[in-house]
């Protein structure tokens, strides 16, 4: 290397340890622009340069005074100027390194002992390429000083792997592989042995405690139920509508597509496992064994450990064509064999919003294979039966809540093999029953509960047919009663102008839903029922619970209402928004829609304003002047990630912007440290004005606590919706 340059080189080696040293000392306070992150992003890009580099250069040194090489130029020069080569290169990968690091997502002890390692190998480096050339500098220090950054080289190589492949990458397979052969079908947890096993091959890279993408943990169950920024991960017993498996279905070329392109995909069956087990409610507990023998989830499951199933009765008819059992396989009908090796099929159909009788008469080419069919919660009518009634070999079909009456009943009595046939929740009536479960001969059990069948006429039907079960209550394995799933709200939106009908629902025919307004716990027999007729003036927050005899009561769930009286004419905003919650702007303040936890959940995303190196200021006009007394402000508290609520919010009006001046201030409630995400309500109060112009300043909190971790800094304040009363 020529001397200038050389020169040039080490001045920049200098500045780069005191750049690097000051970057790790204020590196809690650094704010990292767009155009720096793509920058800090190619760090995984140009680490392989610096790592060959300095191995090259360390096993080099580690020879250097052997007498051969200690009097060689050529050998002397090379070595100097690529160790200085290995250590800039070094340098500008330990900055991007640091740059990438404060980026959202990157956190934890396995990041922190990366960043420390790297940092140390580019100052080891550096102090043996300023030393190398002292007089007490010989073989043995060249040798220490090159082992310990060859083993620092491979330290900071392992934890950047934990970083980007998961802490247990290396034996992952056979840690997997043992404990897959040390469970055995009959312990098999479905969440444990099943669902686990493939989140940690696909998705814990990149969402684990050391690699939070998207403020996502999916290691252990308490952070898959709580989810990530973009809100909950799973709605138990609803994929289509859970996040999890809406990012899975998406077109690889999708930026929200999951796992990101380049990374190893899901195959189609563990994509099948994780819809199946979040439409079994998405337990963490059962046991494989615990399903159906026939439920798909179990077949599968089964399948994927590589087990047996539990014995089942020998089939005469021929296997169908894979080909076409393949073909008939979509997102919402799964088919499976009922085990290994068996020619009989399970067939389990989704969605009641896709269904239609074409899915059953696709069939056809299968009728002869399917011995078990589920068609629960979907709007099969008579007409479809007499497509089921063609399934000559059925064992097992479930109509449970379907849209069925007794009368197309008869049409079933033909299936020569049925043995269980589940009608709870549908139009049969206990003449129906008595008329045509006779005709049922090889039927062992038959459920009706929910049907409106009294207990003496299930008593009067199971005497009737003592070859069969009549199943009129409910029960489980525990012969314990049903829990209820809690009311829903019926009502368009919560927020309303001057009067709200409240309305609620639940699922379950015969409900009765009690509810309280003043924060106690709805009871079954004291609290308020409700009959349609409740009528609310002012916000309200409201707690219900649904009951029914022969259930267990639901859990209690939490409804809050908004009344906002009056809508500007004009609205308009007087400072930015923050780049990345822009929201509708200002009309997002009184659209009527409330966001949810998580700011970039995609069914909200448009909801939620934020603002945080700036006030928000919003001002708006009303054509007639309006008698105003409260200004609400609504907005997201999530302290994990910097979201907080406002500092202060200043009320200001007046008969026009010349004029207004300050009605009232007030502050909201400040969280505490490890306080679960939530939204709430900040109001403030004050004596009627007459007002056509109104300015509202809301200002984000100026230093964060110093509990937390990002101490000091601006917080980041979001709000979807403002109420003027």
């Amino acid at each position: 290397m020529h001397v200038r340059f050389r020169a040039l080189a080490e001045q920049l080696l200098v500045a780069a340890n005191v750049f690097i040293l000051f970057l790790l000392i204020f590196e809690q306070k650094l704010v990292i622009p767009a155009w720096l992150q793509t920058i800090g992003r190619m760090h995984p890009l140009i680490l392989h340069f610096p790592i060959v580099i300095l191995l090259l250069a360390m096993l080099l040194e580690f020879f250097r005074f052997k007498p051969e090489y200690a009097t060689n130029a050529f050998y002397k020069n090379f070595l100097q100027n690529l160790l200085l080569v290995g250590a800039l290169l070094a340098a500008i990968t330990v900055v991007m390194g640091l740059f990438l690091s404060r980026e959202e997502g990157y956190s934890g002890d396995t990041l922190n002992f990366h960043k420390w390692t790297g940092a140390g190998i580019f100052f080891l480096a550096s102090v043996i390429y300023w030393v190398r050339n002292t007089k007490w500098y010989r073989a043995p220090a060249a040798r220490l000083g090159a082992l310990g950054t060859i083993a620092g080289l491979v330290m900071t190589g392992h934890y950047g792997a934990a970083l980007t492949h998961g802490a247990d990458f290396i034996w992952e397979p056979v840690l997997a592989q043992q404990e897959q052969n040390a469970v055995s079908i009959e312990n098999a947890a479905i969440y444990a042995q099943v669902i686990q096993p493939i989140l940690d091959q696909k998705c814990t890279t990149c969402h684990n405690p050391g690699k939070i993408k998207g403020g996502l943990v999916l290691t252990d169950p308490e952070s898959i139920r709580k989810g990530g920024k973009t809100g909950k991960l799973i709605i138990a017993g609803n994929p289509a509508m859970s996040l999890l498996l809406q990012r899975v279905h998406l077109p690889q070329e999708e930026k929200k597509h999951m796992p990101p392109a380049g990374k190893t995909q899901l195959t189609p069956d563990e994509i099948t496992l994780l819809s199946l087990w979040v439409k079994q409610e998405a337990s963490f507990k059962s046991k494989v064994t615990d399903l159906p023998a026939g439920d798909s989830l179990r077949l599968l499951a089964t399948r994927y450990l590589g087990g047996g199933s539990v014995k089942e009765e020998a089939f005469d008819f021929a296997a169908a064509d894979e080909e076409k059992i393949n073909a008939l396989n979509t997102d919402y009908r799964t088919i499976l064999p009922l085990a290994r090796e068996s020619p009989a099929l399970a067939v389990n159909i989704y969605n009641s919003s896709a269904f239609n009788a074409a899915q059953l008469e696709d069939l056809g080419d299968i009728k002869e294979q399917i011995v078990s069919l589920n068609l629960n919660k979907l709007p099969v009518r008579d007409a479809d039966l007499k497509t089921i009634a063609r399934f000559v070999n059925l064992r097992k079909l479930d109509l449970n809540f379907t849209d069925i009456t007794g009368a197309g009943l008869r049409q079933l009595a033909s299936l020569p093999h049925l043995h269980s046939l589940t009608l709870s929740g549908t139009k049969v009536t206990f003449d129906d029953l008595k008329t045509y479960l006779p005709g049922f001969k090889k039927l062992k059990t038959v459920t009706v509960w929910d049907t409106g069948l009294t207990g003496e006429q299930v008593a009067r039907l199971q005497k009737q047919n003592r070859q069969m079960e009549v199943i009129g209550g409910f029960r489980d394995t525990g012969g314990t009663p049903l829990k209820l799933n809690p009311p829903q709200v019926k009502n368009a939106s919560v927020i309303f102008g001057n009067v709200l009908a409240l309305d609620l629902q639940h699922p379950i025919k015969g409900v009765d839903i009690r509810f309280t307004t003043d924060g106690s716990e709805p009871d079954s027999v004291h609290s308020s029922l409700f009959d349609h007729k409740t009528t609310f003036v002012k916000s309200q927050t409201i707690k219900a619970r649904a009951y029914k005899n022969g259930w267990l009561g639901s859990d209690p769930v939490t409804f809050s209402f908004y009344k906002s009286a009056y809508k500007p004419d004009t609205i308009s905003l007087a400072a930015p928004l923050n780049a990345v919650h822009q929201a509708e702007g200002a009309r997002t303040f009184f659209d009527h829609k409330l966001g949810v936890i998580g700011a970039n959940n995609p069914a909200w995303a448009n909801n939620w304003a934020g603002v945080r190196n700036n006030d928000m200021v919003f001002v708006s006009e009303f054509k007639k002047p309006v008698a105003l007394s409260s200004v609400g402000v609504h907005y997201m508290v999530e302290e994990a990630t910097g979201i907080f609520p406002p500092q202060s919010v200043e009320v200001w009006g007046g008969a026009d912007a010349k004029s207004m001046k300050l009605l009232t201030t007030f502050k909201a409630q400040m969280p505490v440290k490890g306080e679960a995400p939530s939204l709430r309500t900040a109001e403030g109060s004050f004596k009627t004005q007459t007002i056509s112009c109104l300015k509202i300043v809301a200002k984000p909190i100026e230093k964060i606590p110093a509990w937390h971790p990002s101490k000091g800094n601006r917080a980041l304040l979001l709000v979807d919706e403002m109420f003027l009363n």
